[in-house]
């Protein structure tokens, strides 16, 4: 059997601080999962430039800065149009979130919210996701 290379999504670690401590912004999958935003790279954009638009298009993030690099990667399996499970190695970007926007182009698609940076990885059912979290939470 062929060994194929693994696909490559971007992620968007969306952060604001507040008094009570740092958040990160969750997204409902099509699933219905909690989720960090992210996608497929975008020909013609950086890392960091897909992440803000994948920001943008699942949770409605405006005026943010992203990182130039990526905060960490993780690995895990994505299941494409066919149904076959392929690996897939996911880009995460921290982007500090100043404002969120009322009207986005998946706003009737998904559910945001925001929940302590500390806790997310409880809301994530994605294993692989949830344990990029607990590392970075240290």
């Amino acid at each position: 059997m062929l060994n194929r290379p693994a696909l490559v999504q971007i992620a968007a670690l969306c952060m604001r601080e507040t008094k009570s401590g740092d958040e990160v912004l969750l997204v409902t999958s099509s699933n219905g999962r909690w989720i960090l935003p992210k996608g497929w790279p975008i020909d013609g954009m950086s890392g960091s430039q897909t992440a803000l638009q994948e920001a943008w298009e699942e949770a409605g993030v405006k005026n943010a800065r992203a990182a130039k690099e990526p905060v960490g990667t993780y690995d895990g399996k994505k299941t494409v149009d066919n149904g076959i499970e392929r690996d897939c190695r996911v880009y995460v970007y921290a982007i500090e979130v100043e404002k969120l926007a009322n009207k986005f182009p998946e706003k009737d698609k998904r559910k945001r919210k925001w929940v302590p940076f500390d806790r997310a990885a409880e809301f994530v059912e994605d294993a692989d996701m949830a344990e990029f979290l607990r590392t970075l939470n240290g």
